[in-house]
């Protein structure tokens, strides 16, 4: 008797199985920056196999310290987890919203581009071809939502784009009446014969100084604020004159940016803001909190600097160590739009709060 309720129970509960069976959702991973490099191996000493951009998701296979193995084009592959996320789980009544309306036309109708060189694609995957690349600001037509997609054209352009990119869209929430009758000195780090760092891949620290540099003063000016600069081309300029500049001018703020290397230890990542005399320690908390948490990079903090720029300005001042050229994943992250977009944010981010609290 005991072996037939046995198997009466095993038999009930294989019914039970087949009848409703059990949807198993993978763990999955997002990437949060663009040309993020994928490898062979656990370790910037594997071969590039890849890339992946911010949005785009992974089947998560396993963690092994600072790296993360992925399903990738029916590999495995390795990415740092410096420039990943968890991606959010779904309920399952939401799956089937989105199937039912799958190839409905969305609510919204229009959408505007967030970001520069955003891609557009073939099909509604990442698998899907590139068949061009948008704008910051360009406006298109929703013709339809597919799943994590919509479906857009304009007289340039058609395809499909990642709703993650679209949600991710970049508002501020720094007032600018703060930057209003604010002078800002912006220091490009290095230039001319003064190359500075030198990169894995030999991109030069000067050129990425200068890049952060125009995207930060075009930012800031927009807010209102009077941006001067102590170099608007490649050109060699001595620290002194730098920050006799700045103190000339009654500087409201000094922002000395550069970009750090330790060729001997490419794992090595993080930003770091220096400053020299006590008050300005209150500036650079300020812009070293809101860019670690803009970039979500590694937080080196803010340290006592006993460099030329900082040690002679009268006026606040910081300099900033904003990335690894040495580390080669982040040496490629650093070059692109959207990553060096974060980068500007989390300081503009900062010198508002600092404004906003004298």
């Amino acid at each position: 008797m005991r072996l037939e309720r046995k198997w009466l129970t095993l038999f009930s509960l294989a019914v039970i199985w087949f009848a409703f069976p059990f949807t198993i959702f993978a763990d999955e991973i997002e990437l949060t920056g663009d040309s993020v490099n994928i490898r062979s191996g656990p370790g910037t000493n594997f071969d590039v196999i890849g890339s992946g951009n911010s949005g785009e998701t992974y089947e998560l296979l396993e963690e092994q310290g600072d790296w993360i193995r992925i399903q990738f084009n029916e590999e495995d592959g390795w990415v740092t987890s410096s420039f990943t996320k968890m991606a959010e789980a779904e309920e399952e009544d939401e799956k089937e919203d989105e199937k039912a309306t799958e190839t409905s036309t969305s609510s919204v109708e229009t959408i505007s581009i967030p970001f520069d060189n955003t891609h557009i694609r073939s099909a509604p995957t990442t698998d899907g071809e590139i068949v061009g690349f948008a704008e910051k600001g360009d406006t298109f037509k929703v013709t339809g939502d597919q799943e994590d997609w919509f479906e857009v054209s304009n007289d340039d352009l058609s395809g499909f784009v990642s709703k993650r990119i679209i949600k991710k869209s970049p508002s501020s929430s720094t007032s600018t009446s703060v930057f209003k009758n604010k002078t800002i000195v912006i220091d490009a780090g290095h230039g001319g014969r003064d190359v500075g760092a030198i990169g894995s891949a030999e991109v030069l620290e000067k050129d990425v100084t200068f890049l952060t540099a125009q995207e930060l003063a075009s930012e800031l000016t927009m807010l209102g604020a009077e941006v001067l600069q102590t170099r608007t081309d490649d050109e060699y300029i001595s620290l002194g004159s730098r920050v006799s500049y700045a103190n000339t001018m009654d500087t409201d703020a000094f922002i000395s940016i550069h970009y750090n290397s330790i060729p001997e230890h490419p794992d090595v990542t993080g930003i770091g803001t220096y400053f020299y005399k006590g008050k300005n320690e209150v500036l650079a908390s300020y812009i070293q909190s809101e860019l670690v948490k803009e970039t979500e990079a590694t937080d080196r903090g803010v340290t006592h600097g006993n460099f030329l720029v900082l040690r002679q300005s009268i006026q606040p001042s910081v300099l900033l160590e904003l990335g690894f050229l040495s580390n080669p994943d982040k040496e490629s992250l650093l070059g692109t739009v959207a990553y060096q977009k974060k980068l500007v944010s989390g300081i503009i981010s900062g010198l508002g709060k600092y404004f906003a609290n004298e």
